[in-house]
């Protein structure tokens, strides 16, 4: 199939160079997508069906085989050999059981180590008198050791996954999973799923992951890749709304005003204060005539304005003509008949574009925020009624910047420019936006994402249990109303791949704590993993269970409070270790990667050494945030967790 797509020849079929660079370029994106993977089979299973899919049952269809496949493979007369995991006839795969077999008589798993067959597996699913029984294949796959970035789940895909996976474009899905639940990779494969099934549409409306940083962002890029998937573009909300250059940072207590949703009313508000009613008419010359539209009728034209739901920007641009229109009608009346390219020219005139500029000015995003931060009178009239004294004090500079450009904004100033520019004009809407990690963002944070998909559907994906903000979401309904998706599905995984049942124990005893009510998560794994609790007096101690993690395969990760990572670093390079920062790839020589606990959401590692719990709480601005940090860094293990400690462990972690 690559071989056919490289010696495409596109010379006699394109008519111009215009055309020939787009083909060239679609036929190159074609040979990348069927590059082979290192150690990745072309197919993982086979199903063999009772009778011939989509043949009517009483006509007698024998049975069809078919293999099943992260790609669509197919021989040199154009026949199937591999069926993609996302096409109609995979789903049962998936979703097959001894009680509901879904007219499939063999399931057949493969099992491969370093991409050659060395195993199979298979359910008689419709035979009673096989039990059913769990796949030792699959549990083997769910355990295998973690070197290098995130990959795909197609082999391991559990029937409440395929559910979310396969759910259409049109609706928005929310999904609640604790650790080590596969919600990140289930957002994943989702924008697999739906690029497979709305390639047109989304080739057109774009498709988007928001993932919570840029360490996140590069363990997971090359999932959508490997299912040959090269269109996704990846972000961080911070990069979509990166009007201006953040070099400054808020205290806990101003991003959090910052950050709430009533900020978007006080910019509402200041923004349209620019709008002001005409105090008199406007005279448009065109030859000899003179034509005078009164300050009423204009004062009638800039309140309907007003009052339609029109971007401010887009109502501004509609102004002239709305001008222009009303000199027309003056014009027909006194029997010309003009045309819209009299109407365009009297929107140009020098009197109506200088009406246009007193009542209803440009404004820029920048430095209306800019305002609003520094003039203290400017937002107590705006904010009244939204914000008391105290939150208003906590948004205020204390010292106004001069412009724009020497301002120090922060990350939170930055998504309140996002809003004013939208409220100005609207901000491009994608097909389809995937949102990692949602329940960190702020109300305001929200609002910058939803905008990204007023006419798409959006796929949010998190863990109130892992909020570790102090304006972390506190319930999935009002997080969708802000995001402007309040009909979203929201859908619960509970059953855990990732983390082993000692270490996933262990951490749930925060949750009484964290997120009361909230259902903890059951391990599947029949591993228990590797579980230890260890006083030391020394980081000497810390290292040495680095070392002793080393000993095993896979990937050990070093989590620490971020003000203790320094210390830590220079004790294992003094010890000769060689360790990575978070997002660097792990191989098999350089195996050991030292976290900052800010950073460690969203990564797994096979072993972990969790230092000095009581110091990632007490690092945070209150104690709910610290122990939700502290439940992520203890989650983030797949086959051992280490937990160091010289300070007295927090009591929540003490009691069973």
């Amino acid at each position: 199939m690559r071989e056919d797509a490289e010696a495409l020849d596109i010379r006699d079929v394109t008519a111009n160079w215009v055309n020939a660079e787009v083909l060239q370029r679609q036929v190159d994106e074609r040979i990348k997508a069927l590059a082979d993977l290192s150690h990745t089979p072309l197919f993982f299973g086979r199903l063999d069906y009772l009778h011939a899919p989509g043949v009517d049952l009483a006509e007698g269809a024998e049975g069809e085989q078919f293999y099943i496949g992260r790609r669509h493979v197919h021989d040199a007369d154009g026949d199937p050999m591999v069926i993609d995991w996302r096409a109609p006839v995979s789903q049962p795969f998936y979703r097959a059981s001894k009680k509901d077999p879904m007219d499939v008589a063999l399931r057949r798993r493969f099992g491969y180590t370093g991409g050659e067959l060395t195993a199979y597996e298979d359910e008689h699913l419709s035979d009673p008198a096989e039990a059913e029984r769990t796949s030792a294949l699959l549990q083997r796959e769910i355990e295998r050791p973690r070197v290098g970035p995130m990959r795909d789940i197609v082999a391991t895909i559990q029937p409440e996954q395929d559910e979310i996976v396969r759910s259409g474009l049109a609706g928005s899905v929310c999904v609640q999973g604790g650790p080590g639940t596969g919600k990140t990779a289930v957002g994943l494969h989702r924008v697999a799923y739906l690029l497979y099934a709305h390639r047109e549409r989304l080739a057109r409306t774009g498709t988007l992951v928001i993932g919570p940083n840029a360490s996140f962002l590069h363990y997971i890029e090359q999932v959508l890749p490997a299912l040959g998937e090269l269109e996704v573009r990846q972000a961080t909300v911070d990069d979509l709304v990166a009007h201006v250059e953040v070099r400054g940072t808020d205290s806990a207590a101003t991003a959090l005003v910052k950050g709430d949703a009533r900020m978007a009313e006080v910019i509402r508000r200041a923004l349209r204060s620019h709008i002001t009613a005409p105090d008199e008419g406007v005279v448009v010359v065109r030859g000899s005539r003179r034509w005078r539209v009164p300050s009423y009728e204009l004062a009638d034209i800039v309140q309907e304005l007003r009052e339609r739901d029109m971007r401010y920007g887009a109502a501004r641009d509609a102004l002239p003509q709305r001008v222009a229109h009303a000199v027309l009608v003056q014009m027909e009346r006194a029997g010309e008949a003009p045309d819209d390219r009299v109407q365009d020219a009297v929107a140009r005139n020098t009197a109506v574009k200088a009406l246009v500029k007193a009542v209803w000015p440009a404004v820029d995003p920048a430095r209306l925020v800019l305002r609003l931060l520094s003039d203290a009178e400017f937002l107590a009239v705006h904010a009244d009624g939204l914000l008391d004294e105290e939150e208003q004090r906590a948004v205020l500079w204390e010292k106004p910047a001069r412009s724009t450009k020497s301002a120090k904004w922060s990350a939170a100033d930055a998504v309140l420019i996002d809003e004013a520019s939208d409220l100005i004009g609207r901000t491009h809407s994608l097909g389809h936006v995937v949102l990692d990690e949602a329940q960190d963002l702020s109300p305001m944070q929200y609002r910058a994402v939803g905008r990204r998909a007023t006419t798409g559907s959006v796929t949010v994906l998190g863990d109130l249990a892992q909020g570790t903000t102090p304006w972390a979401t506190r319930s999935w309904d009002e997080a969708l109303a802000h995001l402007g998706k309040p009909d979203a599905v929201v859908e619960e995984l509970t059953a855990g791949f990732r983390v082993p049942t000692d270490v996933i124990t262990y951490a749930s005893r925060l949750l009484p704590s964290i997120a009361p009510g909230l259902a903890p998560v059951e391990s599947v794994r029949e591993n228990p993993g590797a579980f230890e609790v260890r006083a030391v007096s020394e980081v000497a101690e810390v290292v040495a269970a680095c070392v002793r993690a080393l000993e095993n395969e896979g990937s050990v990760g070093l989590i620490a409070a971020d003000a203790r990572c320094g210390a830590l670093g220079a004790a294992l390079e003094a010890a000769g270790l060689t360790f990575l920062a978070p997002g660097e790839e792990t191989t098999a020589r350089a195996r050991l990667t030292l976290v900052p606990a800010s950073l460690a959401k969203g990564l797994e590692y096979d072993y972990v050494v969790l230092d000095e719990p009581a110091a990632v709480v007490g690092a945070e601005p209150d104690e709910r945030t610290g122990l939700r940090r502290l439940y992520v860094a203890l989650t983030r293990a797949v086959s051992g967790l280490t937990v160091t400690h010289t300070s007295p462990l927090p009591l929540q972690l003490t009691r069973l």
